[in-house]
């Protein structure tokens, strides 16, 4: 199974994008700045942000600049704390930590944090905020709030704190001893706006000091209520522009409209300013890069060598060279060098069947899960598919079913890409108890021909692509893919009344050239009422290999009604079915030697859409017979 965490094995050519917003990170040389990651759910924005990350820490320049990397994911601190006060408690506790090797740097940074727990105190709004806005205690909370916010010594001169002589720490004892803080007095508001930029001044001075940038990775932003969007927007603010910080924010950019519209709910607020609230946070827009069929089967490719690797199939030195080979080439594909079927099987080896059958479904797959609207090339829910597809496919062995990856993967593709298609193919399943759909049948022979699908398809391209998918699965029993397929709906594949030595002669009499002596002893062996079973199942089995122009395809019908003549009103049945225009005279004299289905040869020889030569075989058969 895949991961669907993100991941620094770059699989999507993802790289070129890192480089380009890493560079750029570098280039400001400590001006502010501020990235948006912008795309949809799944498509790989913590990916490329992991990716951007560790090209920068290969960028430390120690004692002129290094990157601090912090990573903030709001959607974990939803419903737990305010994700803005959250945001600055984990710059602040990095900031911290940094200036841990020198004392007079950790005494500011302490100081910085200081200002960050006043900052989330001024958050919690009520009897707390009006007791810092106006100095005088209200309710018990504001009495909580005058003695944290002395603890915090906000408020008071902060060279006099952290001068060495110590005096300013006396004074601030000797305070204390007269008050139960020495930031708010009687009547004394606090300027709220006063404090936030004094907190990011001594931020700014930090860094300096510690000659660090400050690169805020914010992710999974889109993951969030509204609410816990907007705040950690409104916390990003806060910090926002300040000399050696830069934030990389990964969110859709839909989504944050939509927030910015519940958030301002009532005000009549448009399309346009939901738009340019996000414009004013962000300065460089970078969209994640959609994938195209030709990307998309390189991820595909690469998802494949990678299990097949991990299950012993595909040598580490090959997949190793793959990973390489293949994000050069999508590199260089605006030169036309495409992730070709030849590309793809010179790097797993002509002798290597199994991971040619995959490369295979990896070219077949990738047309149809791009442009599905219920896939879209999304590299995660091809990650989701890929995962459903082997989850099955280790589900089958301990039930006895026999399926091929190829086979699991295209019957799962109909049904994620094309839900109505594939639960009318699953009832006529559900309706045949042989599990063979004659209508798939048809439909793959008419996409191969070109020629207009028979119902329940119709003639639109994913369904024409899927049909030419292989493996073909019109001769293959859907029971056993239905059976593994009740995580998406409920099967009920009717009743089955052949015996197994009604099955042994269904499929001798498939396979079945002429008449010999086996095949009559299972014939014998089934009994009549199995043996018509049997008839009508080969006789439905074998009609897209039917050319109608040799003996061999009527076998099936007339070796039984030979054991059991009872069978020959079944068998004239089936015969009148034939589609005349294509009869040629190979099959007349088989079939003239049967009596029942002479009455049907009549009628194909005064047909005017028989062919002269079939007439002509007719002809000659009823003169042998004088």
């Amino acid at each position: 199974m895949w991961s669907d965490n993100e991941t620094t094995v770059d699989y999507l050519n993802f790289g070129v994008v890192a480089d380009a917003c890493a560079k750029l990170l570098q280039q400001a040389n400590g001006t502010p700045i501020s990235v948006g990651v912008s795309g949809g759910w799944g498509v790989g924005k913590t990916s490329l942000v992991r990716m951007i990350e560790g090209r920068l820490k290969q960028a430390d320049a120690p004692g002129t600049n290094t990157y601090v990397i912090v990573t903030f994911n709001p959607w974990l601190y939803q419903d737990f704390e305010g994700a803005r006060g959250a945001l600055l408690q984990l710059v602040g506790d990095e900031v911290l930590r940094l200036a841990a090797k020198s004392e007079p740097l950790l005494k500011k940074a302490k100081r910085l944090l200081k200002r960050i727990n006043f900052l989330r105190l001024a958050q919690m709004g009520g009897e707390a905020a009006v007791t810092l806005y106006t100095g005088v205690p209200v309710g018990s909370i504001g009495s909580a709030v005058m003695k944290a916010a002395g603890f915090f010594g906000v408020g008071g001169d902060d060279d006099a704190k952290e001068s060495g002589d110590g005096e300013g720490e006396k004074k601030d004892k000797g305070a204390n001893k007269e008050m139960p803080n020495d930031l708010l007095k009687p009547s004394e508001p606090i300027s709220l706006p006063n404090e936030i930029q004094a907190f990011r001044n001594a931020l700014e001075e930090l860094l300096e000091e510690l000659k660090v940038t400050l690169v805020v990775f914010v992710d999974d932003l889109d993951r969030c209520l509204p609410k816990t969007a907007i705040s950690t927007l409104e916390s990003i603010r806060l910090l926002l522009f300040l000399k050696r910080s830069a934030f990389v924010v990964a969110a859709d950019n839909e989504f944050i409209r939509g927030a910015v519209r519940v958030h301002f709910e009532g005000t009549g607020i448009s399309s346009e300013v939901a738009t340019n609230y996000f414009d004013k946070l962000i300065q460089v827009p970078l969209h994640v890069p959609r994938l195209g069929i030709n990307e998309a089967k390189a991820y595909l490719a690469l998802l494949l060598m990678e299990r097949a690797y991990a299950d012993g199939v595909f040598a580490k030195v090959g997949f190793d060279a793959a990973k390489e080979a293949i994000p050069k080439r999508l590199q260089s594909s605006w030169k036309g060098d495409a992730v070709t079927s030849e590309f793809l099987q010179s790097l797993v080896g002509m002798g290597n069947t199994p991971m040619l059958e995959l490369m295979q479904l990896a070219e077949g797959l990738a047309p149809l899960l791009t442009q599905s609207s219920a896939v879209n090339a999304n590299p995660r829910l091809m990650k989701r598919f890929l995962n459903t597809v082997y989850l099955r496919s280790a589900l089958a062995a301990p039930q006895g079913i026999d399926l091929d990856i190829p086979s699991l993967a295209k019957w799962h593709l109909v049904e994620r890409c094309d839900e109505t298609l594939a639960n009318a193919l699953a009832a006529r399943v559900s309706a045949d108890a042989d599990g063979r759909v004659t209508a798939l049948r048809e439909a793959e022979a008419a996409a191969a021909a070109g020629t207009p699908l028979p119902e329940p398809f119709n003639d639109d391209p994913f369904s024409c692509e899927w049909l030419q998918l292989k493996p073909p699965l019109g001769n293959v029993d859907l029971r056993p893919l239905l059976h593994l397929s009740r995580d998406t709906a409920t099967r009920d594949f009717g009743a089955d009344n052949m015996t197994d030595q009604g099955r042994a002669l269904r499929d001798a009499l498939v396979t079945a050239t002429a008449s010999n002596a086996p095949l009559t002893e299972a014939i014998r062996a089934a009994g009549a009422i199995q043996a018509g079973m049997a008839m009508g199942k080969a006789w439905q089995l074998k009609a897209a290999m039917r050319t109608w122009r040799s003996g061999e395809d009527v076998v099936p019908l007339i070796e039984p009604c030979k054991v059991y003549p009872d069978l020959a009103a079944q068998a004239a049945a089936l015969l009148a079915e034939a589609p005349v225009g294509k009869v040629g005279p190979g099959v007349v004299p088989l079939l003239y030697s049967q009596t029942w289905a002479r009455p049907t040869l009549d009628k194909w020889e005064a047909d005017s859409s028989v062919e002269k030569p079939t007439k002509a075989a007719i002809q000659r058969a009823k003169r042998g017979t004088r």
